[in-house]
């Protein structure tokens, strides 16, 4: 009976201990699948912004997303929105940063248009959505395979499409001449005129918005190029440590 006794204390002591370990890993583990507030997204630096990116696509690429309550996301958000990215992303149905970066609602801001160009009205929501809404990161992404790159390298003219693909035709020369082809169905030339107009892109916002260029100056807010691969998931990002500040 004594020994049934010290059998059973052991047996409650180690359950204790378990319950008492999980219930404080569980406090000290960030709840991923919450909507970020103010207070998170202010002290979230522009590094530990792109690495949350980061480590989404790994959960992408592991096929381990995040479990969310997107109705409950939903109603949390609708009290205030603090998405810590702004992403500039091409129209592509089969690149969409949530996905494949593993964020829930209100976590990022996302505007889309072909090509991922520049022009004033995504200048001033990239103002809005940093300077005002507090983003830490700009990111300009590509992806590969782009009809709108494809159509800028042959040339090609359709509606106002064409003032689309004009926006892109400057960095196809150059990219030619890297690639050592003029060839516009290889995939390759396409994915580097793609890399090389997010690399712009990313020179031109700051050159054109004083307010853009004063947050990365001060270190407030980082900015980065980055390209989706639309087969394997996988995005590749370019020349963070001279733009994204930890």
């Amino acid at each position: 009976m004594q020994y049934l006794t010290k059998i059973l204390a052991l047996t409650f002591g180690l359950t204790c201990a378990f319950i008492s370990f999980a219930s404080s890993s569980a406090a000290e583990t960030p709840n991923l699948g919450k909507t970020l507030t103010q207070e998170k997204q202010q002290k979230m630096t522009p590094k530990q912004a792109l690495q949350r990116l980061k480590d989404g696509n790994q959960r992408f690429l592991n096929n381990t997303p995040i479990p969310r309550d997107y109705l409950k996301q939903a109603h949390q958000s609708s009290y205030g929105q603090y998405p810590f990215a702004v992403i500039l992303n091409c129209m592509d149905s089969r690149s969409v940063p949530e996905l494949f970066f593993d964020q829930g609602l209100a976590d990022l801001f996302t505007l889309r248009v072909a090509g991922n160009v520049l022009n004033d009205d995504i200048l001033g929501s990239m103002e809005f959505a940093t300077k005002v809404a507090g983003s830490r990161l700009i990111v300009v992404l590509a992806h590969t395979s782009c009809g709108a790159v494809s159509g800028a390298c042959s040339g090609v003219q359709l509606g106002h499409l064409t003032d689309v693909i004009d926006k892109i035709k400057p960095v196809v020369p150059m990219s030619m001449q890297e690639q050592g082809t003029k060839d516009c169905s290889d995939a390759k030339l396409i994915d580097a005129i793609a890399k090389a107009n997010a690399l712009r892109i990313v020179k031109e916002m700051q050159e054109r918005s004083p307010i853009l260029r004063d947050l990365i100056s001060k270190k407030q807010v980082g900015i980065v190029a980055g390209l989706h691969d639309i087969k394997t998931g996988k995005v590749q990002f370019f020349e963070e440590e001279r733009s994204v500040p930890n």
